[in-house]
């Protein structure tokens, strides 16, 4: 067999026995990413696989290309409305929180590897950024439905938090190998990694909208073009002294936020291709290890791993966002544990080989069992610690799948598709539906039939509907038809209460109507003013406080606007 053969043959089985693990990932609950790793591992010259790779170069090649595709796919999928919560706690968590974790990491490295101040810190701003690849998977793949402040926080933070973690490792190689002398050369750098990143991020992503607006292309091609001005955007950053990952990342929340009838065929692709940089980038890098090297550092790199889970990530979460930020304990308890490591720091370990730094190997080594740490710990904990601190919401409902028309450039009309599951929707004739203007129910499908989508069908359990409307009808749609109402309803008031009620009620109202004993200065609040002045900066739905005997929870928001709340009895433990 001649050696392209083999090479194919090589691909082709470790992408299938990577694709195939998402099962054992969705079973076991292992994260996916640990798994691709001890895939490479196992294919590696110390495992069954025996496959002799040592290129470092090509490695590091293959970790930017990827992460490039993931940080584009992840600010594609970023909606603009989560940066109303979450953009500014991110920031102080993606500058100040890297540089606290690292430094806390790094001086705890000194003593426990008997390492120089240099090299210590060194490890310290390798291991000290989260990994977008890794939060985008586990928060995404686990079926959790995190209150939007925490979700939006940590997104974002992964997503923009590898300036701060290049530069620090940079900088600090700069200062051992004798590249770099004064402070002002490191800020200028700094600057320049955040600047450039961002300006060249906004005006790609617009430059990008503008060419799919322009352009007329087969459907297939728009992701081919995305992806190469994606690669261009990032080659030219990186050339400017700008942070490329940055500028990608905002590129594509840029895209993603632009409402063009082209992300229809977009995303479907990138999904693949962040799929396919995920499995890639973590097997080439599982390929790097010997296991026999790693063995060697377990109790230090254990230590440092421990030391970084929970001491500095704590004490970086608990500096960057509680003197700035109205985060309460449980949320500053769960952003805390999800400073999940993953691609990324194995990626800057490659950087003191490249250079040439005495301890490269050791540093490449322990950030590597840091990676692995961090994925078992805590990436396998995420939905019982999201459970005990009670950050997870109720998932919202709905549609089974939708799609843009394609008939407008913008603002386009989408296919809904929902299944009757309600009861109180079995034997109900359309046309006594209350549709918002310009939505329509388009086709209705019973078992292997389509019937007429006329105001006289009565609908029945497991019909499946196709409604025609925009993404401005979606929240109605949704409350119609999105799964079983009863079930909601059910789920809403275990989490809720058995009362949800109007923000716009007087809260002397509600002390009559439920028994409540409301101080007489507070009778006079709405609802949504009484759960303003106890929440946790911008409302969103899952905030809740304990007051007058009662739980207060905010249920449904419009921006800043809190339209629902619920209550229910307090039960002390």
């Amino acid at each position: 067999m001649d050696n392209i053969e083999h090479l194919f043959l090589l691909t082709g089985v470790l992408l299938c026995l990577s694709v195939l693990a998402t099962l054992v990932s969705a079973r076991s609950g292992i994260p996916i990413l640990l798994i691709f790793l001890l895939i490479g591992m196992l294919a590696g010259e110390s495992g069954p696989g025996g496959i002799q790779f040592e290129s470092y170069s090509l490695a590091y090649t293959v970790g930017n290309l990827a992460l490039a595709i993931i940080l584009l796919d992840g600010g594609m999928r970023t909606r603009m409305d989560t940066f109303r919560v979450g953009l500014k706690p991110a920031l102080s968590l993606a500058t100040l929180g890297v540089v606290i974790t690292s430094g806390i990491t790094g001086l705890l490295a000194v003593y426990i590897l008997d390492l120089g101040w240099l090299q210590g810190l060194l490890l310290g701003a390798i291991v000290g950024s989260t990994d977008a690849a890794a939060v985008f998977s586990l928060l995404g793949g686990r079926g959790m439905q995190l209150n939007q402040r925490v979700g939006a926080s940590l997104e974002i933070e992964s997503g923009t938090n590898d300036p701060m973690a290049i530069f620090l490792t940079l900088t600090l190689i700069a200062l051992i190998t004798g590249e770099m002398n004064s402070m002002g050369d490191a800020l200028l750098f700094l600057l320049s990694q955040f600047g450039v990143g961002a300006l060249a991020g906004l005006a790609g992503g617009w430059l990008l909208v503008q060419l799919i607006r322009r352009v007329h292309l087969a459907s297939g091609l728009y992701p081919l073009l995305v992806a190469g001005f994606g690669l261009t955007l990032f080659a030219l950053t990186a050339v400017l002294e700008g942070s490329g990952f940055l500028a990608v990342y905002l590129a594509g929340l840029v895209l993603g936020n632009s409402r063009l009838r082209n992300l229809e065929a977009i995303l479907p692709v990138f999904d693949g291709l962040a799929w396919l940089s995920q499995i890639g980038l973590f097997l080439v890098l599982g390929l790097l290890i010997s296991p026999a090297d790693m063995w060697a550092l377990v109790l230090p790199a254990s230590l440092i791993a421990l030391a970084m889970i929970f001491i500095a990530r704590p004490l970086a979460v608990l500096a960057s966002l509680l003197p700035f930020f109205r985060f309460n304990a449980r949320e500053l308890g769960f952003i805390s544990w999800v400073g999940l490591r993953g691609a990324v720091p194995i990626v800057l370990a490659i950087f003191p080989l490249m250079a040439g730094i005495e301890e490269g190997s050791m540093l490449f080594n322990v950030a590597f069992f840091v990676v692995l740490i961090s994925l078992l710990v805590q990436g396998s904990t995420l939905p019982p610690v999201a459970r005990w601190l009670e950050v997870e919401v109720p998932p919202e409902p709905a549609p089974r799948r939708r799609s843009m028309l394609g008939i407008f450039k913008e603002d386009d009309f989408e296919m809904f598709l929902y299944q009757v599951e309600s009861q109180s929707l079995d034997g109900v004739v359309v046309r006594q539906l209350t549709f918002p203007p310009h939505c329509r129910v388009a086709a209705v499908f019973r078992g292997e039939n389509l019937l007429p989508a006329s105001g006289s069908t009565r609908l029945a359990i497991n019909d499946v509907l196709c409604v025609i409307g925009r993404s401005t009808h979606l929240k109605t749609l949704n409350n119609m038809f999105g799964g079983d109402i009863e079930v909601a309803r059910e789920k809403a008031r275990a989490f809720f209460g058995d009362f949800i009620l109007d923000a716009s009620a007087r809260m002397g109202d509600v002390a009559l109507m439920y028994g409540v004993d409301v101080p007489f200065d507070e009778q006079d609040l709405t609802l949504g003013d009484f759960m303003l002045a106890g929440s946790s900066g911008h409302p969103v739905v899952g905030d809740h406080f304990i007051r007058y005997g009662m739980i207060w929870t905010v249920a449904d928001v419009d921006g800043d606007r809190i339209l629902k709340v619920g209550m229910r009895e307090h039960e002390p433990s």
